[in-house]
């Protein structure tokens, strides 16, 4: 038997010694308490839930003691709302901006939160020194400040950062037009509103705008490819080429683009070349 193993040993035997004789066991002690604070949060939960739902109307602007039911009706039709999670998910909301490279996306997606999740599942058996006074342990004290700033930053960037307002698509327009030489024919001119207002740079990039979400390519020069009629065909319904992820957008098949606004896009898309 090795003195490492003989250390550890004494040491667990001085512990249990101490628990024995200045502390308290799990069962029932700590799982009581665990139990009522439970019942506390839950209690809690519940009785703002109910508060919220009977001291507000129904209508959108009868607000009760904890706000309205709902903001205003839910318009299936709408071609220019900006999905945003919950708060609690605006660090990953941010972090996959930052990886706009569609090669990247996986990294910030699942390589970044699976290595951290790793990190946390491991660190009981990474550390098992007997020392719990913070100021002993620098290194863990500064892996903890630095894990809350990155997560307090990105979640703050996440709820601030500024997206598509009403009424910035025509500059967006002029912009693309400007950059990459997008002729100013009504078509494309009317195909690139759309597209900046469909939703299509939540996933897609053009021109350094928008973001690369689920592998989505750029689209800067994405009429080098293919052509309107194609476009046409694929925007309406991605599902008939074999893209399961890409939202369906013709009115036939579902979607809120009608035949002209597909044509529209259609055209937008293949008039960029990637400028120059």
């Amino acid at each position: 038997m090795s003195r490492a193993q003989d250390e550890r040993r004494a040491e667990f035997a001085r512990y249990k010694k101490d628990v024995k004789e200045h502390g308290k066991p799990f069962y029932p002690y700590a799982m009581f308490h665990d139990t009522v604070m439970s019942l506390v949060v839950v209690t809690v939960i519940i009785v703002l839930a109910v508060i919220w739902k009977y001291t507000a109307d129904e209508a959108p602007a009868a607000a009760g003691w904890l706000g309205p039911l709902y903001a205003q009706p839910a318009d299936p039709g709408t071609i220019s709302f900006n999905p945003r999670p919950d708060w609690y998910f605006y660090f990953l909301f941010y972090l996959l901006r930052i990886f706009k490279n569609p090669n990247t996306v996986i990294l910030g997606t699942i390589g970044v939160p699976t290595i951290a999740i790793i990190l946390l599942f491991a660190l009981p058996f990474l550390d098992r020194r007997p020392e719990r006074r913070l100021l002993r342990r620098p290194v863990a004290l500064v892996a903890i400040a630095l894990t809350i700033a990155t997560m307090g930053v990105l979640t703050y960037k996440g709820a601030t950062v500024a997206e598509l307002a009403a009424g910035e698509a025509p500059t967006l327009v002029a912009k693309w037009t400007k950059s990459n030489n997008l002729p100013t024919t009504p078509d494309v001119q009317q195909g690139a509103t759309i597209f900046a207002e469909a939703g299509c740079l939540n996933c897609h990039t053009y021109a350094g705008s928008g973001t690369s979400n689920l592998g989505a390519p750029d689209l800067t020069a994405i009429g080098k490819t293919n052509n309107a009629a194609f476009f046409a065909q694929y925007v309406a319904n991605p599902r008939k080429f074999g893209n399961n992820v890409m939202p369906i957008f013709g009115e036939k098949d579902g979607g809120s683009l009608n035949d002209q606004q597909l044509q529209q896009v259609a055209a937008f898309l293949a008039a960029s070349k990637g400028g120059g």
